[in-house]
């Protein structure tokens, strides 16, 4: 999936939670922060293009470690010890790209090291994911509305 799409999906997913967390200033920021962070370990990427983060691309091929469920609870763990507030809305946002990206060809390895890659039918930038990023303004106007009728 391309960056306007995890975006997407990352504000759909946290305006259907923001109604019940406590943090609603944080939330939003971190769920679409998370949303896009598994990506730095692409050069091509929002986040990854900056020169910052090539060492990370030097030890982590694309799609590896860094795209896989473990990492992802690895990370929410931590934060959950040092910044609770933080470490729910790093997950949704974090869990819903490596979600997303799984249906791609391209796919991941979800239980990196362990495991097979999960993949799906799906071209990243193709016909099917703009439909896909369409349906998903659709539910974040629909969420929108939601919260003042």
């Amino acid at each position: 999936m391309i960056g306007k799409t995890h975006l997407a999906l990352g504000l759909a997913i946290g305006m259907f939670f923001i109604p019940h967390v406590t943090h609603k200033i944080l939330f939003l920021p971190i769920i679409l922060i998370a949303s896009i962070l598994p990506d730095i370990d692409s050069a091509h990427s929002k986040l990854g293009h900056h020169w910052y983060f090539r060492p990370l691309q030097w030890i982590s091929k694309h799609r590896g470690m860094i795209h896989s469920f473990t990492f992802c609870v690895l990370i929410a763990a931590v934060l959950s010890l040092f910044t609770p507030s933080l470490a729910l809305p790093f997950f949704l946002g974090y869990f819903g790209h490596l979600f997303a990206d799984s249906f791609t060809v391209e796919g991941i390895r979800a239980f990196w090291p362990f495991g097979e890659e999960v993949n799906g039918k799906l071209r990243t930038g193709g016909a099917v994911e703009n439909g896909i990023f369409i349906g998903l303004i659709f539910v974040i106007l629909a969420l929108f509305l939601s919260w003042f009728l």
